[in-house]
């Protein structure tokens, strides 16, 4: 159950309208599951305003789970307390399902013992009612940035191929000029491609993997993309 409070107490949903979106971007999937009918009324249209979201409400953790073969979302919006149902075993359902999902539990009873439960299932973040329009954007942005999300499978493939290459090389104790010298690649060359800001050529990809020991096919694998 949700803390009563007028949706006025939430803040001025005009203050959302700093959020534009890029043409360029995907939106991003949201699901808002919370018993109070006002709060999600609300927390839809702030995110809706924000140009950078597709936004599914629901009134229970049932509802949710009815839909999630249709659109399953990338962010999950979780209030902890909804009539009888208890918030952490809707969140071990979550993260059993779908491991890599985004939660972030939003609650108007916030203890220091629930949010040490939470943090133990690996939600992303834990805000309590009543909150800043600001502070739900900077916790959303948090998520994005931390997920990768509302990019284009190119753009993922770049940021989630450099991390590979990076964490790789932290792995072995290497250097970027150490892997330059094993490739024949520049070091700004490995640099960008390390920060996803390129892709690789497909004979900088061979060089990289062979560097480590590894198949092209390998590094593609461990990425999941």
């Amino acid at each position: 159950m949700s803390t009563p409070r007028s949706i006025a107490s939430y803040g001025p949903p005009a203050e959302a309208d700093a959020g534009s979106g890029t043409p360029n971007a995907e939106r991003i999937r949201v699901a808002i599951v919370d018993d109070d009918a006002d709060f999600r009324a609300y927390l839809e249209e702030f995110l809706r305003e924000e140009g950078l979201y597709t936004v599914s409400p629901h009134a229970s953790a049932e509802e949710f789970f009815a839909s999630v073969p249709e659109a399953r979302p990338e962010i999950v919006l979780l209030d902890m307390h909804m009539g009888q149902t208890r918030g952490e075993v809707v969140l071990e359902q979550l993260l059993a399902r779908f491991p890599d999902l985004c939660v972030i539990v939003v609650t108007g009873y916030p203890s220091l013992e629930d949010m040490r439960a939470t943090f133990k299932l690996k939600v992303f973040d834990y805000l309590a009612k009543p909150f800043t329009l600001s502070q739900m954007r900077q916790v959303l942005a948090n998520a994005i940035e931390h997920y990768s999300l509302g990019r284009g499978p190119t753009a993922r493939l770049r940021a989630e191929l450099g991390q590979r290459i990076r964490l790789l090389r932290a792995e072995r104790g290497g250097s970027l000029k150490d892997l330059a010298e094993s490739t024949r690649i520049s070091v700004s060359q490995i640099s960008s491609i390390e920060r996803g800001a390129n892709l690789p050529s497909m004979e900088s990809l061979l060089a990289i993997a062979r560097a480590f020991g590894k198949r092209p096919s390998e590094l593609l694998a461990a990425i999941e993309f």
